[in-house]
């Protein structure tokens, strides 16, 4: 039976911007394992109430379902361990690391940086519900919040150490990608479908890894939909 994962689409349902889910669809190309993808939108909970859960990624592998980004990554390794994603032992706890340092600095300078591009990337009949939902998180309004310059820098900042380590490594896991490579990967795909932003360094380490990245696994994520292409 196909693998099936539940993705976050936006107004055009071939826009799929979700970090968490690309960490999943690279996790899944990196292993070789087909899959289909089912387009969702914020507000169909209801279409994830077999999972007990109400956000995207959800993956359904025969009679197993799947939540959260990080532990369909380790479900992967644990059922299907060649070409290992997370690793064990020190492996793991090194990813899990870098997993915080992405949601906690990484991701929060990219949503400064693109709030309002990512608000008109999304289905109109999301609209209300993204905005009152973040907007009660942050405290402040989306147009307030939204601050590419200070966003930018803040990148750049929390990405000085990945800048260096790619100076002398083609990947952040070494010679070949794993987890590590994804999950920061997810995130900068993130904004790379919502903005036109330039987000980092054209020509620097990161680029041409990130670069590097978009033609991984058959060019699967520089292929993809975004705001370019509508």
């Amino acid at each position: 039976m196909a693998i099936t994962l539940y993705d976050l689409c936006g107004r055009d349902e071939r826009l799929r911007f979700s970090p968490y889910c690309w960490r999943v669809r690279m996790a899944l190309a990196h292993k070789g394992l087909p899959f289909e993808t089912v387009a969702w939108r914020f507000l169909e909970k209801d279409a994830l109430a077999f999972a007990n859960y109400d956000k995207v990624p959800v993956l359904c592998d025969g009679e197993q379902t799947v939540t959260d980004s990080f532990e369909i990554m380790r479900y992967l390794d644990k059922t299907y361990p060649d070409a290992p994603v997370l690793g064990k032992g020190a492996s793991y706890q090194r990813a899990l690391l870098f997993k915080y340092i992405v949601e906690r600095s990484v991701n929060p300078a990219l949503f400064r940086i693109i709030a309002m591009d990512l608000l008109a990337a999304i289905h109109p009949g999301d609209r209300d519900y993204f905005r009152e939902t973040r907007e009660a998180r942050f405290g402040c309004t989306l147009e307030e919040f939204h601050q590419p310059e200070q966003g930018k820098q803040e990148l750049k900042q929390a990405l000085a150490p990945v800048r260096d380590l790619l100076r002398d490594s083609a990947f952040l896991d070494g010679d070949a990608p794993g987890g590590v490579d994804y999950l920061l990967f997810g995130s900068l795909m993130w904004a790379y479908v919502v903005s036109l932003e330039v987000l980092i360094e054209s020509g620097g380490p990161v680029d041409v890894w990130f670069k590097r990245m978009l033609g991984l696994h058959d060019g699967m994520a520089g292929k993809a939909i975004t705001i370019r292409d509508l």
